[in-house]
């Protein structure tokens, strides 16, 4: 189906009667249009606490769009808790009391605006040109017809001349304006579902940043946890080893004293020893009788005392051996190679409060 405009409106830079107020009054429709219906504000207007404006029924819309739990204030006499949607303009949150919509301030400057609006675009339009008013589209098959009905078959704008006559006569047809404002109700429908749909994912992905930041705390915390606990776990096995080595070096430095003291006593006697030997040898070469059988006494004498001091004595057999200094740490490093989380955690992945202050069981106490 072809249609054509019959004819073109003035533009915002012709001259004549008009022209420019009508492009001032353009801009200034442009900015009373709300970002969610894409339609004049309509009353009462309700200013979001980022300054922007919408429509009371849009903000309504978007706020049961993205809080469906929420209790209307009329459905029940139970108080209803606030809740929160997304400015469709700036994604600026906005966060509303028990009262919902309802709570927010009414702009009556933007109100006053759209009333004197409209009033200057009424009187504009009395007075411009029949030439210069709203523009109608005309069938191009039937000239003199105007576009009014659209045909539900061939989803396409026709006139009725086309119905009666033409190619649509066989078609089911319904009034343009009905058309007209289901789709535009659809199409409004559509941005709020699209607004709400685009509010709830960007609520879902700042609760999924803050749970990466969460799982990023506590990550490092359980490290830090984690480290403490084998560092606890170190220091107490180098106190031990310390108390263990001590004992290992004391029997030591006891043996040690023990068998150096026996050497220096063994050596005393053999250097007395050696001494009187050396006597003995000198009495021997003395030519006098009566001065030899002299020495030669005191010298027997001395060998006879000697000889009952020369009992040797000696550690026992073994007494050097260390091996009784022995440890058994095989079931000790089995048991810190299997070292591992305790199962004291939640499905949900949070520990148990009440072990909020032991996240590790290393599975004994030393």
């Amino acid at each position: 189906m072809n249609f054509a405009l019959s004819f073109k409106p003035p533009s915002a830079g012709s001259s004549g009667p008009g022209a420019g107020g009508g492009a001032t009054m353009e801009n200034l429709e442009k900015q009373l249009i709300c970002p969610v219906c894409l339609e004049m504000f309509s009353k009462p207007v309700v200013i979001l606490p980022c300054q922007h404006n919408l429509c009371r029924k849009c903000a309504n819309d978007i706020f049961q769009s993205a809080n469906p739990l929420w209790q209307s204030r009329s459905s029940s006499s139970i108080t209803a808790s606030g809740g929160r949607f997304r400015c469709p303009s700036c994604r600026h949150e906005v966060v509303l009391d028990r009262h919902g919509v309802y709570g927010l301030q009414r702009n009556l400057l933007v109100e006053n605006i759209i009333d004197i609006y409209r009033q200057q675009e009424s009187s504009r339009l009395v007075n411009i040109k029949p030439e210069q008013q709203q523009q109608q589209l005309m069938c191009e098959e039937h000239e003199e017809e105007k576009i009014n009905i659209y045909c539900l078959s061939c989803q396409t704008p026709t006139c009725s001349m086309c119905k009666v006559f033409g190619q649509h006569k066989d078609c089911d047809v319904a009034p343009l304006s009905s058309v007209y404002m289901r789709q535009k109700t659809e199409l409004t429908d559509g941005i709020a579902n699209l607004v709400a749909s685009n509010d709830h994912i960007q609520a879902v992905i700042s609760q999924m940043e803050e749970m990466c930041r969460t799982v990023e705390e506590n990550g490092q915390r359980q490290r830090e946890q984690l480290a403490n606990h084998f560092d606890c776990l170190v220091a107490i096995l180098e106190e031990r080893k310390q108390e263990l080595v001590g004992l290992i070096s004391r029997q030591q430095d006891d043996k040690l004293k023990h068998v150096r003291s026996l050497i220096r006593r063994h050596s005393d006697q053999l250097e007395a020893a050696v001494t009187l030997v050396e006597s003995a040898i000198q009495s021997m070469e003395e030519p006098h009788m009566p001065l030899f059988i002299q020495s030669a006494k005191l010298i027997l004498e001395n060998m006879a005392a000697t000889a009952r001091a020369s009992n040797v004595k000696r550690p026992e057999l073994g007494y050097e051996n260390m091996s009784h200094f022995v440890i058994d740490t095989d079931d000790l490093a089995d048991m810190l190679r299997n070292i591992d989380f305790c199962p004291g955690v939640g499905d949900d992945g949070e520990e148990d409060p009440e072990e909020e202050e032991s996240d590790l069981d290393f599975g004994s106490r030393y």
